[in-house]
């Protein structure tokens, strides 16, 4: 491993294609100095991030790919959308989406070895086939990234380059969560038990769940991701503390980032591990909380399209469903509010006109109730949703469309 000043980064990458394929660490990461360093003197280039943020390169001569779109990248005309389950995006770079250079954000160098930190995901991945084609495998080494443990650690010599920045880490402080949320978390704590395996997401929703669980013992976590919440859930006693809390990335305060660093209470692994339906469903009582635009009357849900266009993708959500549905109590919940406030309209609608990212959880539940729906038949079922899920003002409406549907 070399290392060089940033804005001598792309001298040290000699030989690249003419339009050489770019991975950078995504989510909350991403080096978007490095980045923008990379991008004053590399006119053409492919640049495959993961739930991009905002402020990436988005111009003529950038082809923006991912297999799950986030702010950065949503609604830009350079787009390139790769459809997949995200257990199963690894698998392309090693076929259909060759990496030549890989960017990654990792912490100071310990032992021989660094940590990407906060975000391991499709990283490791990336890696080997990067090296496998020999390409460049570049790290930006920031004194604020936290050294996690488990496949987050990368030998030095396995990095051709290194830049160093000083450059603090996008943060988000926990908010109280409002009434409706507090009142979807509620209704899915208490289908929680103890010594359950818990999957949540980030946001209001996935932040009362967990608050809603402080009274749990025996609680483990296996998990795409996680943030504050897990932290207070092991302040309060509430996780099995010979477990360790396993995820494949992690976002959120400060604080939270202070722990995790040198805490072998934490495990970040690929997200081929993570996101394995047959290791979800090997996990205690595994509960997948998960959430979706919209829920139609066949328990058909929406999270990846508005309309035509990709809001997001597949993400993990089907990993999961899948993975917990198949584990030995393990349960699979679509957790969404009955009506969605910008749009104004109901969040549960007779058929999808969407492309469905998933279909039949265990339970749909909104402020409004909890509609279990697994084990039944379809008629019951999309009663239960009308009944117990959907927002009162729509009800009426669902039990006209239902029998146009052959569900009344």
């Amino acid at each position: 491993m070399r290392t060089v000043d940033l804005d001598r980064l792309p001298e040290a990458l000699p030989g690249l294609p003419d339009t050489p394929r770019l991975v950078v660490a995504g989510n909350f990461a991403t080096p978007v100095t490095a980045l923008r360093a990379w991008d004053r003197v590399v006119p053409a280039y492919r640049l495959f991030v993961l739930n991009a943020q905002r402020g990436l390169p988005d111009r003529d001569g950038v082809v923006l790919e991912t297999c799950f779109v986030g702010p950065g990248m949503r609604g830009s005309p350079r787009l390139s959308y790769v459809p997949s389950r995200l257990s199963l995006v690894p698998r392309l770079f090693a076929t259909t989406l060759p990496p030549d250079v890989v960017l990654l954000h990792a912490s100071p160098p310990r032992d021989g070895t660094v940590s990407l930190g906060i975000e391991v995901n499709l990283l490791p991945a990336a890696i080997e086939a990067t090296r496998a084609r020999g390409g460049v495998v570049v790290a930006v080494i920031n004194r604020h990234m936290p050294y996690t443990y488990g496949d987050a650690v990368v030998p030095l010599d396995h990095v051709d380059v290194a830049v160093e920045v000083d450059e603090p880490l996008a943060t988000l402080d926990p908010l109280p969560p409002d009434v409706t949320s507090r009142a979807i978390g509620d209704r899915v704590a208490a289908r929680v038990s103890d010594g359950s395996t818990l999957q949540l997401g980030i946001g209001g929703v996935p932040d009362a769940v967990l608050h809603g669980l402080g009274a749990r013992r025996g609680l483990r976590v296996w998990s795409e991701m996680f943030s504050d919440g897990v932290l207070g859930l092991e302040r309060r006693g509430a996780l099995d503390a010979g477990t360790p809390i396993t995820a494949s990335f992690l976002f959120g305060s400060e604080e939270l980032y202070r722990w995790v660093d040198g805490n072998d209470r934490v495990l970040l692994l690929r997200t081929e591990t993570t996101n394995e339906p047959a290791r979800i469903a090997r996990q205690p009582l595994m509960t997948s909380v998960n959430t979706a635009l919209q829920v139609d009357l066949f328990a058909q849900a929406n999270a990846s399209r508005i309309g035509a266009r990709i809001y997001s993708g597949f993400g993990g959500q089907t990993d999961f469903i899948v993975g917990a549905l198949h584990g030995v109590g393990g349960q699979a919940i679509l957790a969404l509010r009955s009506w969605h406030p910008k749009a104004d309209a109901s969040t549960i609608v007779p058929l999808l006109g969407e492309p469905v990212t998933s279909f039949q959880p265990s339970a749909v539940v909104t402020e409004q109730g909890v509609a279990d729906i697994y084990g039944v038949d379809e008629r019951t079922q999309a009663a239960r949703i009308i009944d117990h899920a959907a927002h009162p003002d729509v009800r009426d409406e669902l039990w006209e469309e239902a029998p146009g549907l052959g569900l009344a």
